[in-house]
């Protein structure tokens, strides 16, 4: 049989530096896998992943795999740091572009988005990968030859399987972002806290019942969030986590948190929504924290103790609990933006509250005497002038109200302007109309809005002149939050809301909804989905009562494949 013939190389010294590389490459691979030696690749690829694409990926290090309905990943993928390229088989004289042997180590793999269930142990030829992405899959476990990727610094394994971590992944000492939301994992692995470079940790939306008191070793975490789980008690060691700005615990089943928690003075984030508190606890310590999010809880009381070291506080959310009154100590708060105390029980304000510099302010829900409707339905400003005015006790003069009226455009009498150019929010609520006047679209001119809020009327379809629901509402990808319940729609675009990627808040409710599409599911950004009081059978009461994570999960479980 003829010699194959030599490759094109020039200078003997570049032949001997080739030869080198070739040997150590094999050496070190053959080492970690006894079949590891050099073949042509790209032969068991198939169609499912272009020579192409493995070709730009020796240059770049990266290669993308997501969405191409892959029930395994090639042994190409696998092997693309040690397989001699197919072309080198096919032209043996290289370019400097060309040179196979000169590839760079794949350190980012991203394979999400399709149908893997497992993932073999050839894992372990890929030890240069910092990022491995592999959420929105069918994994139930994970390889336990992933305690060799060393250099991992971020996993992704959210929206899949998985009941248990294996005890190796504890290996990844590099690790700085865990994501694993949206599983089915009951416990956390035994020596979860030698991970001790992670900053970044995801567990919502899983079935902890715990959270081991180890977690507060977790000493460069910044980000926790445990929201969505079964946890009734949080351990007291938390505070040692000395570096936590993001902590959140949204939908679970606390009815109490650790005093200790108050002494953790890097929190900024608080989000403790949809819980069972009964009591708002004291923060001390906490002068750095931001935003406080307790909504949805049971909590009766708010005192001058619980607020007067909120000295960074932007947001207080405290809607849908049974609060009575508000201190007026609340004037403590000189940084607050944003207060929330929709539906409590609250039938009076302090007028002090009229001197915070509040830009949002919400009240419905409450049977308040001392302020009309129609002063609360004219937005934040009005009823903090409002508040304002009767600590003078003197009320605004019918000249004052003239003036105010003649400057305002007829067009826009109906519409709060200052809430639109402030607030970036359209609030045409409570009006119990059929339709949404042009004047209000007119109003809105160029100006950017983040929320829409019609609510409270007999719409019977998105109006026309919202025919931009393609233009005006789907397409304002600013939106954060739709408010449209008590109305009459009966159908929503799943597609286009998909495209809304900051839209995190829908409200459905009491509508004419005869069925949820299931793509609906596929919009994961959206952290509030409210459909109760539609006529629809599926998904049933059981599985709304569970919140929107189970019932985005329920949807995406239904759509046809």
């Amino acid at each position: 049989m003829p010699a194959a013939p030599p490759l094109s190389v020039t200078g003997g010294a570049a032949a001997s530096g080739l030869r080198t590389l070739n040997m150590s490459r094999l050496k070190r691979v053959a080492g970690q896998d006894p079949r590891a030696g050099f073949k042509a690749a790209g032969r068991d690829c198939g169609t499912s992943v272009p020579q192409g694409l493995l070709k730009a990926a020796r240059k770049s290090g990266q290669l993308n795999l997501s969405g191409r309905n892959l029930s395994e990943v090639p042994q190409c993928v696998w092997r693309i740091n040690v397989d001699i390229p197919e072309e080198a088989n096919q032209n043996l004289s290289f370019g400097a572009t060309e040179r196979w042997w000169e590839q760079t180590d794949l350190t980012k793999l991203i394979i999400s988005n399709n149908k893997l269930q497992s993932l073999t142990d050839d894992l372990r030829l890929l030890p240069a990968l910092t990022v491995l992405d592999i959420h929105d899959n069918q994994l139930t476990s994970l390889p336990s030859a992933i305690r060799e990727l060393e250099n991992l610094q971020k996993l992704n394994v959210s929206h899949n399987k998985l009941k248990i971590l294996p005890e190796e992944i504890t290996n990844l000492r590099n690790l700085k972002c865990l994501y694993l939301q949206h599983n089915e994992l009951t416990c956390i692995s035994e020596g979860f806290e030698q991970l001790s470079n992670l900053e970044d940790l995801d567990l919502s939306n899983n079935r902890l019942t715990t959270v081991p008191a180890s977690f507060s070793s977790l000493s460069s975490l910044v980000r926790l969030n445990l929201s969505s789980n079964q946890l009734k008690s949080l351990p007291a060691e938390i505070n040692r986590m000395k570096r936590l700005k993001h902590l959140d615990c949204n939908s679970n089943l606390l009815e109490t948190i650790p005093p200790e928690l108050a002494g953790m003075e890097s929190l900024e984030l608080l989000y403790l929504r949809r819980n069972k508190l009964r009591f708002l606890p004291e923060f001390p310590s906490c002068s750095l924290l931001k935003e406080l999010h307790v909504g949805e809880n049971q909590i009766e009381m708010l005192e001058a103790e619980h607020l007067k070291h909120l000295n960074s506080i932007l947001v207080l959310d405290l809607r849908d609990n049974k609060l009575k009154s508000v201190p007026d100590e609340i004037t403590l708060l000189q940084s607050l933006e944003r207060l929330d105390l929709s539906n409590n029980d609250i039938s009076s304000l302090p007028y002090s509250l009229g001197n915070l510099h509040l830009k949002f302010l919400a009240l419905e829900g409450n049977p308040l005497r001392t302020i009309r409707r129609e002063i609360i339905n004219k937005g934040t400003q009005e009823v903090l002038k409002y508040l304002r005015s009767k600590i003078k006790d003197d009320g605004p003069s019918q000249s004052e109200s003239a003036a105010e009226t003649a400057m305002t455009l007829p067009s826009e009498s109906r519409v709060n302007i200052h809430a639109i150019v402030t607030l970036k929010i359209l609030d045409y609520s409570d009006k119990q109309a059929t339709l949404i006047p042009d004047e209000v679209f007119n109003a809105v001119k160029s100006n950017i809005i983040t929320s829409i809020n019609f609510s409270k009327n007999q719409l019977c379809e998105i109006p026309k002149r919202f025919k931009m629901l393609p233009e005006v509402l789907y397409r304002i990808f600013t939106l954060e939050t739709i408010l449209i319940s008590n109305n009459q729609v009966g159908s929503v675009d799943p597609q286009k809301m998909k495209m809304m990627e900051n839209l995190t808040t829908l409200d459905l409710q009491n509508n004419d909804l005869l069925q949820i599409p299931p793509e609906l599911g596929n919009c994961v950004n959206l952290r509030t989905l409210l459909l109760d009081g539609n006529p629809f059978r599926v998904p049933r009461a059981a599985v709304l009562i569970k919140g929107t994570a189970a019932i985005l999960e329920y949807l995406r479980d239904r759509i046809p494949t």
